[in-house]
């Protein structure tokens, strides 16, 4: 990939895309093209086709999606499928028909089945029964990695999908209706912090085990796999290793600086049991993490401070 090529970062604004922008701009990238919902609605099949027609980019990263927690997948089930089916229809569609063959396809490790074996290889895809309380996420995204087997195989183009573990750092949301559990779990360690209380309450039985990847770390295994030309395939990324939610919150707990017990709500869903990715198609490529949990937590808690006003 040379570095006066055209690329366009679907989804630039949010934590995926704006650390994909951090690390092409780092790698000396500089022309890469961006557009805000307000300028796109990537969900508008004609307005998509005329943005790709206009710009064809040499290069697409589709990080564009409609994510958060495990409440938010679980309430706007519609949303989720709906709006994720659009956008990666129209861009994936609209980029063949413009003739951009390379495209690197953001999915998720929920699209594996519920009680895989582990850890989860590529090949375990539709092998059992999806996590109901995202299913509609999960189909959604699967049906992406779909897209770019098909168009790939009928058309020849060059569309990977990879699928990262859970994610968390610069730019999250912290909602504590609708975010993802680590950085929801910042924002109660903080509060709970502030109000000089006692406990901090986690949702579920604090047993689920999940592994965790900083952005960062993330947006440079995809780059690494635009700049070695991967033109096919399914790739896991993430750390291979895992914590249980308990482990998790204590992490978030001596980071912040709160020194309270943990509570856990058994009224809340608990999720998958666990999610622990098998790393070794792309390791054997020569690529690896960084960023040990720890070390993530405490720059995504600098981050909360410095957005939040906290």
């Amino acid at each position: 990939m040379s570095k006066d090529a055209r690329i366009y970062v679907a989804g630039h604004r949010g934590m995926v895309g704006s650390a994909i922008v951090r690390r092409l701009r780092n790698g000396g990238y500089g022309n890469i093209i961006t557009r805000t919902h307000g300028e796109l609605d990537l969900t508008n099949q004609l307005a998509v086709s005329e943005f790709m027609q206009r710009e064809r980019p040499n290069h697409i990263v589709l990080a564009a999606a409609k994510v958060g927690g495990i409440q938010a997948n679980n309430i706007y089930r519609a949303e989720f499928i709906y709006q994720n089916l659009m956008m990666e229809a129209n861009i994936i569609h609209s980029a063949w028909q413009a003739g951009v063959t390379n495209l690197l396809f953001l999915g998720s490790s929920c699209i594996y089945p519920r009680d895989c074996a582990q850890p989860i290889k590529e090949e375990y895809l539709l092998t059992g029964p999806l996590e109901p309380t995202n299913e509609p996420y999960a189909i959604a995204k699967i049906a992406g990695i779909k897209l770019c087997e098909s168009y790939n195989r009928q058309y020849g183009t060059h569309y990977v999908s990879v699928m990262p573990t859970n994610l968390y750092g610069p730019d999250d949301s912290y909602d504590l209706e609708n975010s993802h559990v680590l950085p929801a779990l910042i924002r109660k360690a903080h509060e709970a912090k502030q109000r000089g209380s006692t406990e901090l309450v986690v949702w579920g039985s604090g047993k689920p085990m999940r592994e965790f990847l900083f952005v960062d770390d993330l947006a440079d295994a995809c780059v690494f796999l635009m700049e070695q030309g991967q033109s096919e395939g399914l790739f896991n990324i993430g750390t291979g290793e895992d914590v249980t939610i308990r482990e998790l919150a204590e992490t978030v707990m001596s980071v912040v600086g709160f020194e309270g017990d943990i509570t856990f709500d058994a009224s809340k869903p608990d999720g998958t049991p666990r999610k622990l990715l098998n790393l070794k198609r792309l390791r054997a490529m020569g690529w690896g993490a960084n960023t040990s949990l720890r070390d993530g937590i405490a720059l995504a808690y600098a981050d909360f401070l410095a957005t939040s006003g906290a």
